[in-house]
Protein backbone atom coordinates (compact mmCIF):
# COMPACT_ATOMS: atom_id res chain seq x y z
CA UNK A 1 0.00 0.00 0.00
CA UNK A 2 1.22 3.58 -1.23
CA UNK A 3 2.18 6.23 1.82
CA UNK A 4 -0.19 8.21 3.05
CA UNK A 5 -0.82 11.58 1.18
CA UNK A 6 0.39 14.10 4.30
CA UNK A 7 -1.71 17.04 4.43
CA UNK A 8 -1.70 20.32 6.79
CA UNK A 9 -5.35 22.32 7.11
CA UNK A 10 -4.67 26.21 7.26
CA UNK A 11 -8.16 28.20 8.20
CA UNK A 12 -9.16 30.52 11.17
CA UNK A 13 -12.29 28.96 11.40
CA UNK A 14 -12.01 26.01 14.05
CA UNK A 15 -15.37 24.55 13.00
CA UNK A 16 -13.85 24.35 9.60
CA UNK A 17 -10.63 22.71 10.19
CA UNK A 18 -12.01 20.14 12.58
CA UNK A 19 -14.49 18.97 10.46
CA UNK A 20 -11.87 18.48 7.82
CA UNK A 21 -9.49 16.87 10.34
CA UNK A 22 -12.31 14.30 11.38
CA UNK A 23 -13.14 13.66 7.52
CA UNK A 24 -9.95 13.53 6.33
CA UNK A 25 -8.84 11.38 9.50
CA UNK A 26 -10.66 8.67 8.44
CA UNK A 27 -9.56 8.46 5.13
CA UNK A 28 -6.83 5.36 4.84
CA UNK A 29 -5.14 7.19 2.39
CA UNK A 30 -4.71 10.83 3.51
CA UNK A 31 -2.82 11.62 7.31
CA UNK A 32 -3.54 15.18 8.74
CA UNK A 33 -0.21 16.17 9.77
CA UNK A 34 -0.79 19.63 11.37
CA UNK A 35 -3.37 22.59 10.99
CA UNK A 36 -2.90 26.70 11.70
CA UNK A 37 -5.30 28.81 12.24
CA UNK A 38 -3.36 31.79 10.79
CA UNK A 39 -1.09 32.65 7.82
CA UNK A 40 1.83 33.55 9.84
CA UNK A 41 1.66 29.61 11.93
CA UNK A 42 0.70 28.44 8.90
CA UNK A 43 4.24 29.06 6.96
CA UNK A 44 5.99 27.95 9.97
CA UNK A 45 4.03 24.81 10.36
CA UNK A 46 4.87 24.17 6.04
CA UNK A 47 8.11 24.45 6.57
CA UNK A 48 8.54 22.28 9.43
CA UNK A 49 6.20 19.77 8.03
CA UNK A 50 6.93 19.50 4.60
CA UNK A 51 3.17 18.36 3.84
CA UNK A 52 2.45 16.84 0.34
CA UNK A 53 -0.66 19.21 0.07
CA UNK A 54 -1.70 22.13 2.40
CA UNK A 55 -5.30 23.62 2.47
CA UNK A 56 -5.67 27.11 3.06
CA UNK A 57 -8.24 29.18 3.48
CA UNK A 58 -7.39 33.00 1.81
CA UNK A 59 -8.90 35.69 4.47
CA UNK A 60 -6.86 34.84 7.78
CA UNK A 61 -5.67 37.45 10.58
CA UNK A 62 -1.74 38.39 10.03
CA UNK A 63 -0.27 36.73 7.11
CA UNK A 64 -3.31 36.53 4.44
CA UNK A 65 -3.93 33.81 2.32
CA UNK A 66 -1.94 34.93 -0.46
CA UNK A 67 0.96 35.45 0.43
CA UNK A 68 1.20 32.25 2.54
CA UNK A 69 0.90 30.54 -0.23
CA UNK A 70 3.86 32.03 -2.42
CA UNK A 71 5.91 31.29 1.26
CA UNK A 72 4.96 27.70 1.29
CA UNK A 73 6.08 27.84 -2.68
CA UNK A 74 9.42 29.42 -1.72
CA UNK A 75 10.16 27.18 1.55
CA UNK A 76 8.77 23.33 0.32
CA UNK A 77 8.44 23.43 -3.50
CA UNK A 78 7.33 19.93 -3.59
CA UNK A 79 4.18 20.93 -2.01
CA UNK A 80 0.82 20.79 -3.84
CA UNK A 81 -1.10 24.33 -2.56
CA UNK A 82 -5.38 23.17 -2.82
CA UNK A 83 -7.55 26.71 -1.84
CA UNK A 84 -10.40 25.96 -0.38
CA UNK A 85 -12.20 29.70 0.45
CA UNK A 86 -15.66 30.81 0.03
CA UNK A 87 -14.50 33.58 -2.28
CA UNK A 88 -15.05 32.81 -6.33
CA UNK A 89 -14.31 36.18 -7.67
CA UNK A 90 -12.07 36.18 -10.43
CA UNK A 91 -9.41 38.28 -9.23
CA UNK A 92 -9.00 36.14 -6.02
CA UNK A 93 -8.52 32.70 -8.41
CA UNK A 94 -5.93 34.68 -10.18
CA UNK A 95 -4.04 36.41 -7.88
CA UNK A 96 -4.37 32.60 -5.78
CA UNK A 97 -2.83 31.41 -8.87
CA UNK A 98 -0.31 33.49 -9.44
CA UNK A 99 1.12 32.97 -5.55
CA UNK A 100 1.77 29.40 -6.43
CA UNK A 101 -1.79 27.76 -6.26
CA UNK A 102 -2.73 24.54 -7.62
CA UNK A 103 -5.61 23.49 -7.06
CA UNK A 104 -8.54 25.94 -5.93
CA UNK A 105 -12.06 24.54 -4.25
CA UNK A 106 -14.68 26.69 -2.41
CA UNK A 107 -16.22 25.55 1.06
CA UNK A 108 -19.48 23.88 -0.16
CA UNK A 109 -17.17 20.88 -1.61
CA UNK A 110 -18.38 17.87 -1.14
CA UNK A 111 -15.78 16.18 1.34
CA UNK A 112 -15.17 13.54 -1.05
CA UNK A 113 -14.26 16.07 -3.48
CA UNK A 114 -11.82 17.43 -1.26
CA UNK A 115 -10.42 14.15 -0.86
CA UNK A 116 -10.03 13.30 -4.81
CA UNK A 117 -8.85 16.89 -5.10
CA UNK A 118 -5.88 16.16 -2.39
CA UNK A 119 -4.95 12.57 -4.42
CA UNK A 120 -4.68 14.75 -7.95
CA UNK A 121 -2.67 17.39 -6.43
CA UNK A 122 0.16 14.75 -5.63
CA UNK A 123 -0.36 13.16 -9.33
CA UNK A 124 0.14 16.97 -10.51
CA UNK A 125 -3.34 16.99 -12.28
CA UNK A 126 -4.87 20.52 -11.02
CA UNK A 127 -8.71 20.91 -9.89
CA UNK A 128 -10.90 24.14 -10.30
CA UNK A 129 -13.89 24.19 -8.55
CA UNK A 130 -16.95 23.80 -11.33
CA UNK A 131 -18.31 27.35 -9.83
CA UNK A 132 -15.00 28.78 -10.30
CA UNK A 133 -14.10 27.47 -13.84
CA UNK A 134 -17.84 28.67 -14.82
CA UNK A 135 -17.24 32.24 -13.99
CA UNK A 136 -13.17 32.21 -15.72
CA UNK A 137 -12.96 33.20 -19.25
CA UNK A 138 -12.37 29.14 -19.93
CA UNK A 139 -11.31 26.50 -18.14
CA UNK A 140 -7.99 26.15 -17.71
CA UNK A 141 -7.72 22.87 -15.95
CA UNK A 142 -9.29 20.56 -18.70
CA UNK A 143 -6.72 21.96 -21.66
CA UNK A 144 -3.48 21.57 -19.98
CA UNK A 145 -2.27 19.22 -22.99
CA UNK A 146 -2.79 21.98 -25.58
CA UNK A 147 -1.80 24.99 -23.89
CA UNK A 148 1.84 23.39 -22.53
CA UNK A 149 1.71 22.31 -26.60
CA UNK A 150 1.13 26.04 -28.03
CA UNK A 151 4.06 27.32 -25.33
CA UNK A 152 6.83 25.78 -27.69
CA UNK A 153 5.55 27.62 -30.62
CA UNK A 154 5.84 30.75 -29.03
CA UNK A 155 8.92 33.19 -30.39
CA UNK A 156 10.92 34.46 -27.81
CA UNK A 157 9.33 37.73 -28.27
CA UNK A 158 5.80 36.42 -28.03
CA UNK A 159 6.85 34.55 -24.69
CA UNK A 160 8.15 38.34 -23.42
CA UNK A 161 4.83 40.20 -23.95
CA UNK A 162 3.05 37.10 -22.47
CA UNK A 163 5.04 37.50 -19.08
CA UNK A 164 4.42 41.33 -18.86
CA UNK A 165 0.40 40.16 -19.55
CA UNK A 166 1.10 38.16 -16.37
CA UNK A 167 2.59 41.29 -14.41
CA UNK A 168 -0.86 43.40 -15.66
CA UNK A 169 0.83 45.66 -17.84
CA UNK A 170 -1.47 47.17 -20.66
CA UNK A 171 0.15 47.21 -24.46
CA UNK A 172 1.12 50.57 -24.00
CA UNK A 173 3.47 50.33 -21.11
CA UNK A 174 4.36 47.14 -23.08
CA UNK A 175 5.45 48.51 -26.10
CA UNK A 176 7.54 51.04 -24.03
CA UNK A 177 9.14 48.51 -22.25
CA UNK A 178 10.33 46.39 -24.95
CA UNK A 179 10.91 49.46 -27.59
CA UNK A 180 8.14 48.71 -30.11
CA UNK A 181 4.82 50.10 -31.13
CA UNK A 182 1.79 48.98 -29.39
CA UNK A 183 0.20 48.20 -33.13
CA UNK A 184 3.02 45.75 -33.12
CA UNK A 185 2.09 44.48 -29.43
CA UNK A 186 -0.95 43.55 -29.91
CA UNK A 187 0.27 41.50 -33.56
CA UNK A 188 2.09 39.52 -30.64
CA UNK A 189 -0.95 39.34 -28.37
CA UNK A 190 -3.55 38.26 -30.98
CA UNK A 191 -0.52 35.67 -32.37
CA UNK A 192 0.11 34.37 -28.92
CA UNK A 193 -3.66 33.78 -27.91
CA UNK A 194 -3.95 32.30 -31.15
CA UNK A 195 -1.33 29.42 -30.56
CA UNK A 196 -2.23 28.39 -27.12
CA UNK A 197 -6.46 28.68 -27.77
CA UNK A 198 -6.83 31.08 -25.61
CA UNK A 199 -9.63 33.67 -26.03
CA UNK A 200 -8.09 36.55 -23.62
CA UNK A 201 -5.43 38.16 -21.68
CA UNK A 202 -6.44 36.81 -18.57
CA UNK A 203 -6.82 33.33 -19.95
CA UNK A 204 -2.94 34.35 -20.83
CA UNK A 205 -1.83 35.20 -17.38
CA UNK A 206 -3.42 32.47 -15.89
CA UNK A 207 -1.59 30.29 -18.00
CA UNK A 208 1.72 31.92 -17.57
CA UNK A 209 1.02 32.17 -13.85
CA UNK A 210 0.69 28.39 -13.43
CA UNK A 211 3.09 27.33 -15.80
CA UNK A 212 6.06 29.39 -14.13
CA UNK A 213 6.32 31.74 -16.73
CA UNK A 214 6.68 34.29 -14.15
CA UNK A 215 6.90 34.96 -10.18
CA UNK A 216 4.50 35.41 -8.07
CA UNK A 217 3.21 39.13 -6.58
CA UNK A 218 6.13 41.25 -4.80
Amino acid sequence: MPDAVRVCIVDDHAVVWQGLRAFLGSVPDIEVVGEAAGGTEAVALVRTQRPDVVLVDLMMPGTDGFEAIQRFREDSPDTRVLVLTSFSAEGHVLRALRAGAFSYLLKDAEAEEIATAIRKAVRGEPVISAAVAARMPGDLSRRPSKQVEGLGQLTNRELEVMRLIADGFSNAVIAERLGISEGTVKTHVNSLLGKLQLSDRTQAAALAWRQGLVDGPT
